[in-house]
């Protein structure tokens, strides 16, 4: 069971459809490992089978070589989120592949990328920002900002020219939010509830959770909108700041997911009507 506050998981078995493909999957990414990048030493400069050997890879993972042999066939099997980080780990999947492993068998991974890595995040996505004539930003899946063009870093001066890059711990940690978020009890409260439905998919990311638990020891109005369970989809529509030099701002906000790049939002604030 997850320790993600109000939200419980299961090993879920794999479907029908998706055991050749994912048995497939896994023989192509055995085959294509040299041994000696596995840690594997030759014992022999012949061997019959490219890359590494069934009961090779077996042995890396800690699972028979009857069970591996299993998920290579496409066998009715269970494979434990644990299991799968550790064949994972013994292929020396990509990002990429180690990702596409978990969506196949359905699990969470119990070690996704580190959103705070600079490393993680698409150069390309960095830009994205910049090319637009509005306000816009970039936020990472725990909704910590990755990149933001300067009109968003005047609209956003409390919070993106202070040292603190996640839009949760801002809105409810930072008083200056409570006076820049017109009807902050209100608009806090949508947050949460967007920021809920959002991240239900990383029920056992250990990054989501310190977050939870350092807000739910901080601030007792995240406690008190939290336990409410309020679940929302993220919106678009006007948002009302007050600007500590221009006054009353109204924008219209625009959320965008970067095709490929699902773990990543960008959000537009062209002005909007008064």
């Amino acid at each position: 069971m997850s320790t993600y506050p109000g939200i419980k998981t299961a090993i879920m078995p794999i479907a029908p459809d998706q055991r050749p493909v994912l048995g497939a999957f896994l023989r192509a990414r055995r085959e294509a490992l040299p041994p000696e990048r596995a840690g594997v030493m030759r014992v022999s400069a012949r061997r019959r089978t490219p890359g590494l050997r069934r009961e090779e890879v077996a042995q890396l993972c800690g699972i028979s070589t009857t069970w591996y042999t299993w998920a290579e066939q496409g066998r009715d099997i269970t494979l434990s989120a644990p299991t799968l980080g550790r064949l994972a780990d013994a292929l020396r999947l990509s990002p990429a592949e180690r990702a596409y492993l978990f969506e196949l068998t359905r699990q969470k991974d119990p070690r996704p990328p580190d959103p705070a890595g600079a490393e993680s995040l698409p150069p390309d996505l960095t830009r994205l920002p910049e090319l637009i004539d509005a306000p816009a930003y970039l936020l990472d899946r725990l909704w910590c900002v990755r990149a933001a063009n300067a009109r968003a870093r005047h609209l956003f001066t409390g919070w993106l020219a202070g040292p603190e890059p996640n839009l949760l711990r801002y809105v409810f940690l930072d008083p200056a939010a409570r006076t820049f978020l017109e009807d902050w009890d209100d608009r806090a409260h949508r947050i949460l509830a967007e920021f809920r439905a959002d991240t239900a998919r990383l029920a056992d990311d250990p990054a989501l959770e310190r977050i939870v638990a350092a807000l739910l020891r901080d601030s007792p109005d995240f406690a008190r909108f939290w336990t409410g369970h309020a679940v929302l989809s993220r919106a678009g529509g006007p948002r009302r700041f007050m600007h500590p030099q221009d006054g009353l701002l109204v924008h219209d906000q625009i959320t965008l997911i970067p095709a490929g790049h699902p773990d990543y939002k960008l959000v537009v604030l062209p002005p909007g009507d008064g």
